[in-house]
C-alpha cells in the first residue's frame, strides 16, 4: 500500500506538491544540511527565546514554589534509544501517579493519553499549551543533537509498545514539530500520526522542513488542535 493510500484524500493534493524524485539533496548531505539548517535557526533566535524561557520559569516558580519548573520525561528516539526530553512543567507534581485515577477519562487509544480537560493541568499550564510555550526547553534537545526542528513527535512508551510497521519512525530523528502537528496536533490518533510520519520521511527534504516550520506558526496562532 501506497503512503497517499494510507493518508486521508483531503491531504493528498498537499503531499502530492512535495515530490521526492525532486529533492536536490539526499542522505547523508541532507542529514548534514538538516543539522546545520536547525543549529543555524535555534543560535539565531537565541535572543528572543533565552529570555522568554527564563520570564517562564520564573513565573512558575512563582506560581509552585519548591516545585519543579522543567519536567523530563523519557522519550523514544532514533533507533529506538531513550532521552529525557524536556518541556516547561504544565501539571501539578504529582501528575504521573494521577494518572491511573483519570485513566478512564482518556480520549485516545492507550499507551497514547489525552483529556481535553484535564484536571491535572495547572492555571498556567493551560496558557502554556494553548501557545506551545511549553515546548520552548526542547530547543536545547536540539542543540544536544537529541532532536530535530522538524521530525516525528517522540512518543513516551518505548519502542517495544511499537507494531512492526511503525518502527519506520525511528528511522529517523524525532522533531518538535511534524506533519501531525499542521493537520491535527493532539486530535490525531496514534496510527493516524504515523502515517502522517511516513509522509514525511519519504519526502523529507529541506524545502518540506521549512514549510513545516511555518505551517505550525500559524497552527500555534490558530490553536488548531490544542492541547
Amino acid at each position: 500500500m501506497s503512503t497517499l493510500e494510507m493518508i486521508p484524500s483531503y491531504q493528498e493534493e498537499w503531499v502530492k506538491k512535495f515530490d521526492p524524485k525532486k529533492r536536490i539533496l539526499k542522505g547523508k548531505a541532507y542529514l548534514l544540511a538538516k543539522r546545520l539548517m536547525d543549529l543555524f535557526l535555534v543560535v539565531m533566535t537565541l535572543p528572543l527565546w533565552l529570555p522568554l524561557n527564563g520570564i517562564i520559569a520564573l513565573i512558575i516558580r512563582i506560581i509552585s514554589p519548591g516545585a519543579p519548573v522543567v519536567f523530563r520525561q523519557l522519550r523514544t528516539g532514533k533507533g529506538g534509544m531513550r532521552f529525557y526530553m524536556y518541556k516547561f512543567r504544565t501539571m501539578v507534581p504529582n501528575a504521573e501517579e494521577l494518572k491511573s485515577k483519570y485513566a478512564h477519562l482518556n480520549e485516545l487509544q492507550w499507551p497514547d493519553f489525552k483529556i481535553t480537560h484535564d484536571p491535572r493541568i495547572t492555571r498556567i499550564g493551560r496558557f502554556l499549551r494553548k501557545t506551545s510555550l511549553d515546548e520552548l526547553p526542547q530547543l536545547f534537545n536540539v542543540l544536544k543533537g537529541e532532536m530535530s526542528l522538524v521530525g516525528p513527535r517522540p512518543t513516551s512508551f518505548g519502542p517495544e509498545t511499537y507494531k512492526l510497521w511503525h518502527t519506520s519512525r525511528l528511522d529517523v530523528m524525532p522533531g518538535i514539530t511534524g506533519l501531525w502537528q499542521i493537520f491535527g496536533r493532539a486530535k490525531l490518533e496514534f496510527d493516524d500520526r504515523l502515517r502522517l510520519d511516513i509522509a514525511y520521511i519519504e519526502r523529507a527534504s529541506l524545502r518540506l522542513d521549512l514549510y513545516i516550520l511555518l505551517m505550525t506558526v500559524f497552527a500555534v496562532f490558530q490553536q488548531r488542535g490544542a492541547r
